[in-house]
Parts: structure tokens; sequence; C-alpha cells
């Protein structure tokens, strides 16, 4: 073999923070904080912050591939959290309050993380779990010393309390990155945890960075200097999809929303800070395009919308387009993709074709971008064609991809590839589209139900806000579909009319027997709708059918 002769330049997240300082430096992060007011700093600021930080965890102690919690909203300081721990050579966990405290506590044991970064908001939480922490020294509440909350609120912490302005104040901002090896772990998240424990995804520093490259790719989510990204999606969330990461590489600008996630809180920041870009998943964009609907407020700036973690329906892609003017693009992912995957764009080839065929397209996941690949696999493992009518389980593979868990012998892959538990087609233009969970398939006579297919036709008629279908136990066809259906704001919802209206669209037997409305629909620690818990809900008799 002949060698390239070309620098062996490590890929290291610290790199992305000094290109960034260096070469963006006057770019805004603006935040606003769990405090109150809405502060602004630069990206060169960030990094004097985050080089202050780095010293903060030698401090406390803390050596190469320990693991650092973080228990944090989108803010300027948990991004210099995501940079100064994982320079230093330790491991960025992120978690995810939203947990049930039982998995909480597991999580921390699990990971086994001495130092916990946390908002004022998640103190009750912290106080709660605190009697089964097992190896945590120290606690670092994020804010400065006119709000430090009284050490009793922590409940029986053993570990040490300390103040996070105070500890920067304290410390030199003259700290050099150590040189890592680019495969070294930087950042863990866990998945969710539907059943069973929650299973940990360690990144590498080489993963991330190249994630945040195929992130910033022209047919993926393209960043530019001129932009400002808002994430919605949560930094706790799979490392806030590597938004952090890759608009710091381009020079975007970031709008850092901390807790307030509603729309009219959403609204305003993103007309004081301009943002162009946001990335959330679709319960997100439901409750923002609510807000818009009843107050008539606008963002001018917003130009695109970047929707993932659920499959997103075309009423909402339609509407954001053709209402307000902003490009939806529907994205796909999971925590061991990074979680970037597929992105839908239109292929130029497709630039003129009518709507119905336009939106067909978009509302599919998309295209694998660089560094991804895809495959189906049917029930004996075959690869199965790319035709856009085989269906089978969606197998992944690419360098930002798991080959295993964290701290669990053997490994999730089948020769190679990932399988991720959808089940998907692929089209000729190499579009996927997700057809299900192979959990939430509904096995009816014989024949195979998509309850996406049927949530998103329930939610294209105007008197559903959301909807959710799940499969009940029938002793006649094995299972039969339940449609669980919150009306919007305008319209009242009438079961037999939407029952018609998918007689419509739906083979007969597609169409549910019952149809329950609720006031809300239950949502998981990702904003995801909890099919679990309707289930459960069905099995107890909680529900009034039409």
């Amino acid at each position: 073999m002949l060698t390239g002769q070309m620098m062996d330049w490590p890929l290291l997240v610290s790199a992305i923070l000094e290109h960034g300082a260096g070469t963006f430096g006057d770019r805004p992060i603006t935040t606003r904080s769990v405090e109150g007011p809405v502060v602004s700093q630069t990206i060169a600021r960030t990094a004097v912050r985050a080089r202050r930080l780095a010293n903060v965890l030698r401090v406390l102690g803390v050596e190469r591939a320990d693991r650092v919690a973080t228990l944090a909203w989108n803010t300027h300081r948990h991004v210099e959290l995501y940079y100064a721990i994982s320079g230093a050579g330790a491991v960025c966990h992120t978690m995810n309050p939203r947990l049930h405290p039982s998995q909480f506590a597991y999580i921390l044991n699990h990971a086994e993380d001495g130092v916990l970064f946390t908002d004022l908001t998640f103190l009750k939480l912290i106080a709660a779990v605190a009697p089964q922490l097992e190896h945590l020294r120290h606690v670092v509440v994020l804010t400065d010393p006119a709000h430090m909350p009284d050490p009793s609120e922590l409940g029986e912490l053993r570990a040490q309390v300390h103040c996070y302005e105070a500890l920067l104040a304290a410390e030199s901002d003259r700290y050099v990155w150590p040189d890592l090896d680019e495969r070294a772990a930087c950042a863990l998240c866990y998945t969710s945890g539907t059943t069973g424990h929650p299973k940990g995804v360690l990144y590498s520093h080489r993963s991330t960075v190249l994630h945040a490259m195929g992130f910033s790719l022209p047919g993926a989510v393209p960043l530019a200097e001129s932009d400002v990204i808002l994430p919605v999606v949560p930094q706790f969330h799979v490392l806030a999809w590597g938004i952090p990461y890759a608009a710091v590489m381009n020079g975007a600008g970031m709008a850092l929303p901390g807790p307030g996630l509603d729309g009219a809180s959403l609204t305003a920041l993103m007309n004081q800070t301009g943002t162009s870009v946001a990335a959330g998943v679709p319960t997100v964009w439901h409750g923002l395009m609510a807000h818009w609907q009843q107050t008539g407020e606008r963002v001018p700036s917003l130009e695109r919308i970047v929707i993932g973690g659920s499959a997103a329906p075309r009423a909402m892609l339609q509407g954001f387009e053709e209402t307000y003017g902003i490009r939806a693009i529907h994205a796909w992912g999971m925590t061991e993709t990074s979680p970037l995957g597929t992105v839908s764009t239109l292929k130029p080839s497709l630039a003129g074709v009518d709507a119905e065929t336009r939106y067909a397209k978009l509302q599919k996941q998309g295209r694998p971008v660089f560094g991804v690949e895809l495959r189906l696999a049917g029930g004996d493992g075959a690869a199965l064609p790319h035709d856009g009518k085989a269906v089978g389980e969606l197998m992944v593979r690419g360098p930002w991809i798991a080959a295993g868990y964290f701290k669990q012998p053997g490994s999730p892959l089948q020769d190679g590839w990932f399988p991720t538990g959808d089940v998907a087609h692929i089209d000729p233009d190499r579009y996927m589209a997700i057809v299900d969970r192979t959990k939430d398939l509904i096995k009816s006579g014989g024949e195979w139900i998509s309850s996406i297919d049927v949530e998103n036709l329930a939610m294209a008629h105007p008197q559903v806000a959301m909807a959710a279908v799940i499969g009940v136990p029938d002793d006649k066809w094995g299972e039969r579909p339940v449609l669980y259906v919150v009306p919007s704001v305008e319209r009242d919802a009438d079961p037999d009319t939407l029952r018609a209206f998918l007689a419509e669209n739906l083979a007969r037997w597609q169409v549910p027997d019952r149809i329950v409305l609720v006031d809300a629909l239950p949502l998981g620690a990702t904003g995801k709708v909890k099919k679990s818990a309707l289930r459960e809900q069905w099995a107890a008799g909680h529900h009034a059918t039409g």
C-alpha cells in the first residue's frame, strides 16, 4: 500500500471551538437565561470562558475519561460545558431531566459521574435522588452568587456544592487544550429507555466532528456565518442534534431559549435575535404554529425549520411553507446515529413537480447525508431492493453510528450494520420513508397497518391538532387501530366526520373503529408521543370513544 503524505491532524471538539473563536469570534450566542434576563456573548468570549472552565475541572479533580454530568437547559453556560469537558479529555454526559427519578439515579450511577453541573430549575430533582447517588463528589449550580440556593434545597446530598460563576472567576483563562486521540470518548447520551434501563451511547471526538461537518452540508442543514440558529431541541437530547458544534464550526450565531419553549417565548427570542433557522420536534412546531394562529404574530427572519424526532405530518410541512413562507426540512435520526441520518430536500430534477408529488417526497424522512449508508433487511436478514415498495427493517452504518453501548458487553450490529428498529422503504431516488416502529405496527386480520400513515392522514383534517394511533387486542382480528385525537383550537372534532374522512383515503380495514378525543397526548422524555402510556390507559379502561 502506498500511504498518503498528509498531516495526521486529529479531529477534536476543542479544534471546533478554537476555529470558531479565531475565525468567527464576533458572532453572538444569545441566551434567555434561567434567572430571567436575555444575555449575549460572542463565540470568542465563549472560548475564553471554556478555558477557565477547563481549569475549574482540574481543580475539581476531573481526569481524562471521567464522566461529567450536565443537567441544564439550552444556554451559553451549557455550550461552555460541551466544549470544556470534552476539550479537557473528559466525557460530557448530558442528563435528561424529564426521565423518571429512578431512571435518573440509575443513569448517574451507571455513568459514575463524579461532578454534576445543574441549572437552578432542577434542584428538586437532585434532592429527590440525592441519597441514591453513589459517585457524586461535586455539584456546581449554573448561576451567579446572587442567585445561589440554600444548600438545604439539594436535600441529603453528600457532595460539595459550588457556584459556577464564582468558580470561573477564580481561574485563569490560560489553558492549552490537550492533544487527544480523536477516537477518545467526548460525550455520552442515554437512550430514552422506553423498555428496560436506558442504554448509553458513547460518542468520540472523531464522530462528533464528522457529524458536525455532515450536518452542515448543502444537502443537509447548511449553516452560514450570516445565519442565527435556534435549537429548540434540548441540549440534553442527543447533544441538541449536534447544533452547538455545527454552529460554531460555521460561525452561525445561536439563540438559546433556556426553559422558555412555549410559542410566545420562542417567537420573542427569534425576533430579538433575527433567527433564520430553528430545529425541534413536531410537538414544538405545533405549539408555535398555534400561537401564531391565535395572535397573528410572525418571525420575518425565519427562513427554515428542521423537524425531527418523530414523523412530520404533511399539514405541518405545507402550513409552514404556504402560510408563512418557511421551508420545513424533514429529518430522521436517533441517539445511536449522533443523530443525523437522513434529510428530506428536493432533488433538482423534482423542482417542477406538482404539489402532491412535492409534499409526498418532503414528507419522507429523506436521503442519507454523506457519512451514512442505508439498507433494508427482510425477515431473513437478506437485503431488500430500494424500489419504494419493498418494506423491511432499516439498517444503518457510518462513522458516527454506534457500534455498541457503554459498559454493555456484545454488540447490536448485524453483519456490520446497526438495526434501527424502524420499518421503512426506500425509493429509487434514495428517499427513505419510515413506515413505523417495529413495536408500533398493527397486525389486523393478517394485514399490517402503519400507525404513522393513519396519524399523518388524521392530522391533515382541520378538526385535528395532534393524533396518535395504537393497536389494541381484538378477538376477531387480532388487533385493531384506535385513534387518539387532540381537537384543533378552532374546531371541535367529530368522530364520525373524521372516520368518513379517513375512509376516503384508506382501505376500509385500515380505518380505526374507535376514536378517542383527549385534551393532550402523553409525551415522553424527548417530546415524542408516549404510546406505551396510551396502551396502559386503554388497558385500564380510561377512555371514552366515538
